[in-house]
């Protein structure tokens, strides 16, 4: 499509109103990520929420938002970008009002997951924008300084959600999504133009049901089965091979579909898949150890909320500084050799995890995660670029959306997955410590470190011997989890050197440009 030259000019300030909408779709979960704890205590602090409720919380977000990305790309196709950037940003907004006024966890979990239907309108939109009003030689440029606003949502999120948590009550880290989308709103009126696919693929209902209910059946499985203890349970098997099952025929679906939600041709480019299993392992990594972090710092080592924020600065910091400059490294190492090593460090950062102790100093968890951050610039940043440049330009709204589908895939499975051996481990680790705590409340009590303590405050006096245990039980479970995040990130690492090209992503502007188009 051609660009109008005025919007060229525009074009950087067009940007800085993309970035705003990211911010606050991205801010969100990292403010999210203070909160956890206090979330969880119970209420007036609180809503007393499970450790399973709180996974939840994310992850009905999450699933919604991934599930309906690609659809929400294919409206922005077809109505409108500007359109549908507007109208995710409103839902948002009000779902971000209802989620702070929630009086139960199960309020909140629906409030999310409409939260979650706004975001999956704001996010395909900005970067299929982005590569509307950029050239192809300053594309690398632009997705670098939007990779770096991620970076800045997730220094400031954690802050600004322990500033608020310090002055208010817990439903202020969604309230204050209500002014950030105003003044976006207002931007984009005024700055942003519409664009379009001139041939926009049809919608696809079924695709996209059978996408979502076969997540959240597989998701459900592996939570219940973090809360059990017990993976091999009936009732959890089942739920998660009926999980399988139906994404298997979402595959099958898609495959025989005249007109599919994923177009499973991309796939056929090996290039394109491992920058996307690239992007969903480093989530499924990140947003796993992001989730028992922070019950290690304000749980095991006391700090508050603003404080954890505070502790997470080092991890944004490192993307900011990195992200817009990767471009460099992959124009003098090419793109394998830069993924491969973000992953790598990655791998090793979250190992490094597994020797955290109680009286570990906290400077080598700054230092964890700055090098984190660094590893995730490099990543994030040559595979988005890869990954929209490998598809055809008036197919950026499918790219981003497959892109982000498979991140916030990859996330919701790191939470619901680790989140599980965190259970799974921490249970193994307390139950027989539990023998003071009265029967009724002995199941409860070994779902998390928060919910012992909880447990403990309850019985006085008595309740102080928990203590110790508990911190023991969830440092032992903290290192099970780190371990396995680092399995993970070396599988992402195998794929990313085996199948990423060195140098420039293949995609010529004849042959394969025509071959890909062909195939839709």
């Amino acid at each position: 499509m051609t660009t109008p030259a005025t919007v060229h000019r525009r074009r950087w300030a067009i940007l800085g109103v993309l970035m705003l909408s990211l911010l606050i779709v991205v801010l969100d979960n990292s403010i999210l990520n203070v909160a956890i704890k206090t979330i969880s205590t119970p209420a007036p602090t609180g809503l007393g929420a499970t450790q399973g409720e709180l996974e939840w919380a994310i992850n009905a977000y999450t699933l919604v938002f991934a599930g309906l990305l690609f659809s929400a790309g294919l409206l922005g196709d077809r109505l409108g970008r500007k359109k549908v950037l507007l109208g995710g940003l409103v839902v948002f907004g009000i779902g971000s009002a209802l989620a702070a006024s929630s009086g139960t966890p199960g309020e909140l979990i629906a409030f999310r997951a409409l939260m979650g239907l706004g975001a999956a309108f704001v996010m395909p939109a900005t970067l299929a924008v982005l590569m509307n009003v950029f050239e192809r030689e300053e594309q690398p440029k632009a997705i670098g300084i939007w990779a770096g606003g991620v970076g800045l949502a997730i220094a400031i999120g954690p802050i600004t959600g322990g500033i608020l948590l310090d002055h208010f009550w817990w439903g202020s880290v969604f309230l204050i999504n209500v002014p950030i989308v105003i003044v976006a709103v207002a931007l984009m009126l005024w700055l942003v133009p519409d664009s379009r696919d001139p041939n926009p693929g049809r919608l696809d209902p079924l695709g996209v049901s059978l996408s979502v209910v076969g997540l959240v059946l597989l998701v459900y499985g592996i939570i219940k089965g973090g809360q059990r203890a017990d993976f091999t349970d009936a009732t959890v098997l089942a739920t998660i091979a009926a999980g399988v099952l139906v994404l298997v025929a979402f595959v099958v679906f898609e495959k025989r579909s005249d007109h599919p939600s994923v177009d499973v041709t991309y796939f056929k480019n090996k290039v394109f898949s491992a920058a996307i299993a690239a992007i969903a392992l480093v989530f499924f990594a990140l947003m796993g150890v992001t989730f028992f972090s922070v019950f290690y710092t304000q749980s095991v080592r006391g700090y508050s909320p603003l404080q954890t924020g505070l502790l997470l600065l080092p991890l944004a910091a490192a993307q900011m500084i990195f992200a817009p400059r990767a471009r460099l490294v992959v124009d003098r190492f090419g793109y394998k050799a830069t993924t491969t090593a973000g992953l790598v460090v990655i791998a090793a950062m979250l190992a490094a995890f597994a020797t955290l102790e109680a009286d570990t100093p906290i400077w080598i968890l700054e230092v964890i995660f700055f090098l984190m951050g660094a590893g995730m610039a490099h990543i994030m940043t040559p595979v988005s670029v890869v990954i929209m440049q490998t598809l055809p330009r008036e197919k950026a709204g499918s790219a981003s959306a497959l892109s982000n589908t498979f991140r916030q895939v990859g996330g919701a499975l790191g939470i619901a997955v680790l989140g599980s051996v965190l259970s799974t481990a921490y249970r193994g680790g307390i139950e027989d410590r539990l023998g003071a705590v009265p029967a009724g409340l002995r199941h409860t009590a070994g779902e998390s470190i928060e919910a012992t303590l909880g447990v403990a405050a309850k019985l006085g006096p008595r309740g102080d011997a928990l203590i110790g245990p508990a911190n023991d039980a969830f440092l032992h479970a903290m290192h099970v989890t780190a371990l396995w995040g680092a399995g993970v990130a070396v599988i992402g690492a195998v794929t990313v050197a085996l199948f990423l090209p060195g140098k420039e992503p293949a995609r010529q502007e004849g042959e394969e440009e025509q071959e890909l188009v062909a195939a839709e």
